[in-house]
């Protein structure tokens, strides 16, 4: 079989093909996901195009068909947008989706985290993810101004006596997060709640790095299966 006239023959080229700076996915990965068009995050999600049409393109007719505006494109029936070229029945669920996922975020109310207001607080927040365990962990809650938890983070795990523990390391999670406070909490497999002199000399080292900080050191929590302590209620903060 012969090919007439090579040259006049038409090159398919995909998202692929592309400069790394125009694939949507690379660009995220490289970038982040706020450079992208609007375009650009469509292809993300709806994927492939059709031959000889990368899936940038049709999103960029996606867009064109409905004047540039998410709202547009929002009121947009699934049979009009099947009525795209490139837009099928998977492709408009798709699209529906995310639409819907834009609405319910949009109508959301803003999370509030409970404050810390007690000791009694801080275990009961903590009982079922450390108070049972076979082995030791410390833990750090980071607040924020109001005393709402804006992070946890387990700094440590352990054996079923001991595991270490890093001021520098609980710090530095407290700075990098701008934390106006920070509660130590850790576990005892034994069940008992007594302090150790390990758990005296921690709670003095972290204690003495907050001031330094001008962080709040709000508690030592001692935490068990069936109760707990706490250095603020006892004065030894």
């Amino acid at each position: 079989m012969e090919y007439a006239n090579l040259e006049s023959k038409t090159v398919i080229r995909t998202v692929k093909d592309f400069d790394p700076d125009d694939q949507p996915r690379e660009k995220a990965e490289k970038y982040g996901c706020g450079v992208l068009s609007v375009p650009d995050l469509w292809a993300i999600i709806l994927r492939t195009g059709l031959p000889g049409k990368p899936i940038t393109e049709l999103c960029r007719d996606l867009m064109r068909e409905n004047g540039g505006k998410l709202h547009t494109l929002e009121r947009r029936t699934r049979k009009e947008l099947r009525n795209i070229k490139g837009i099928g029945l998977t492709k408009s669920i798709q699209i529906e989706a995310v639409m819907e996922l834009m609405r319910r975020y949009a109508e959301e109310e803003p999370l509030q985290e409970q404050q810390i207001t007690s000791s009694e607080a801080i275990y009961r927040r903590m009982r079922h993810k450390i108070g049972n365990l076979d082995h030791e962990e410390i833990w750090i809650l980071l607040l924020n101004r109001r005393n709402q938890v804006i992070k946890e983070i387990c700094l440590s795990s352990g054996t079923s006596t001991a595991s270490l523990f890093d001021v520098k390391a609980a710090i530095k999670h407290a700075l990098l997060e701008n934390a106006e406070g920070i509660i130590l909490t850790h576990n005892h497999p034994s069940g008992g709640i007594v302090p150790s002199e390990s758990d005296n000399k921690i709670t003095r080292e972290l204690r003495q790095a907050c001031d330094y900080m001008k962080i709040r050191m709000l508690d030592h929590v001692i935490v068990a299966a069936n109760g707990f302590y706490s250095y603020h209620d006892n004065s030894r903060l």
